[in-house]
């Protein structure tokens, strides 16, 4: 068995191996010299790596490190990808791990390579310990564009475990409840022509206004809704994010175009909402000569709903003193339940930071961490 660096030393090499992942193929990268790099130090530690590349991005891949065998056992998890990043924002390289203010800084040093550190130094404690369950760490591709390695676990049925801790940015406090996620593209297609005649054309940007004013109507319904479930936002929600039409001020726009992002409660069936939203831009269109197309930019995931009364659900709020909570962003959770396990999302970090420039992760929560996830593996793998 090899001598594991130092947590610094951990992250800083995570960090300065780039991982981004986007939907735009020119900022899209692989992961695997971030797997290679966990594989590594995890087999120097005894744990037997089986590394998963995604069937569609072979240059992307997942990895599964165990320690130990049997039935139950804990899965500490993360993805190993970042969000696309303007460098232009931050104070200093994206890629080297800096430290100021008594905060760490890096691109996915909260969002989440800074668990990923974390972990893999929780996982030297086992060295040599006799198990009673595994420990599993779970590193994953491609959760920040599509949850690809996610959906790639459930469809190959593993890991198996029994309880499990994603370490998503929640200020460590533990998350039983998220809200799922569904993402449209809404086309209005008009027909071109000269401004001066607009009678000859169909306005695609004036039938994409007809839309969102459908859009708008159909929203203020949903709010109606509540989820009862404890989430800042106690409804269903739409964003409108994205919207793009016409070329030029004097042609008649022929194309319009606009993203949806919907987040909803565990009582809300994605497919159902994923039709109320189509069929209210539809109803809403009717100027003259347009059509409206939608198309699906993100399949979606379901919300996340683990039981207050599981173990690990308990002894997070024990080991914690917080109370699980409700949260309104998406993660993994709802593909490891799917597995069959009990999972709470649970990190150090902060989601407000998240996703910008200069994101961060104050120092005064690496010893906080570094005793629960030590407790968590003594409560789930080591005691007998």
């Amino acid at each position: 068995m090899t001598c594991l660096p130092p947590l610094t030393d951990l992250l800083r090499q995570l960090i300065a191996t780039p991982s981004v992942s986007s939907d735009h193929p020119r900022h899209d990268m692989g992961n695997l010299p971030v797997v290679s790099l966990m594989a590594n130090w995890l087999e120097g530690l005894g744990f037997s790596c089986e590394v998963l590349p995604l069937a569609s991005h072979p240059e992307k891949a997942n990895l599964i490190a165990t320690l130990g065998s049997g039935p139950g056992g804990l899965v500490l998890a993360g993805h190993t990808d970042t969000v696309p990043y303007d460098d232009s924002g931050w104070d200093a390289d994206p890629f080297t791990l800096s430290e100021r203010d008594q905060q760490w800084y890096g691109l996915g040093v909260c969002d989440m390579k800074g668990f990923l550190a974390l972990a893999v130094e929780a996982a030297s404690l086992c060295r040599g310990e006799p198990l009673r369950a595994p420990l599993i760490l779970l590193a994953t591709a491609d959760e920040e564009s599509g949850m690809e390695g996610a959906r790639a676990l459930v469809e190959a049925g593993k890991p198996k475990a029994r309880h499990a801790v994603i370490g998503e940015p929640t200020n460590l406090r533990p998350v039983r409840l998220h809200k799922g996620i569904l993402m449209d593209s809404l086309h209005v297609h008009g027909h071109a022509g000269h401004s001066s005649r607009p009678d000859l054309g169909a306005n695609a940007i004036r039938g994409m206004h007809q839309v969102l004013d459908a859009l708008l109507t159909h929203e203020a319904e949903l709010a109606q809704h509540r989820c009862g479930r404890g989430f800042a936002i106690d409804h269903p929600t739409m964003n409108l994010g994205c919207i793009e039409g016409g070329d030029s001020a004097n042609r008649i726009p022929a194309h319009c175009r606009l993203d949806v992002d919907m987040r909803f409660g565990p009582e809300d069936d994605i497919a159902t909402l994923r039709t109320g939203l189509r069929e209210a831009a539809h109803k809403g269109l009717t100027e003259a000569g347009c059509r409206l197309e939608p198309q699906t930019l993100f399949e979606g995931i379901p919300a996340f709903e683990t039981a207050a009364t599981t173990a690990i659900v308990e002894a997070c709020e024990a080991l914690t003193g917080h109370r699980a909570e409700a949260v309104d962003f998406a993660t993994e959770g709802p593909f490891l339940n799917q597995l069959g396990m009990d999972t709470v999302i649970l990190g150090p970090g902060d989601i407000a930071v998240a996703h910008q420039p200069n994101e961060s992760l104050p120092l005064d929560r690496i010893a906080p961490t570094q005793e629960l996830l030590r407790a968590l593996i003594q409560r789930f793998c080591l005691t007998t």
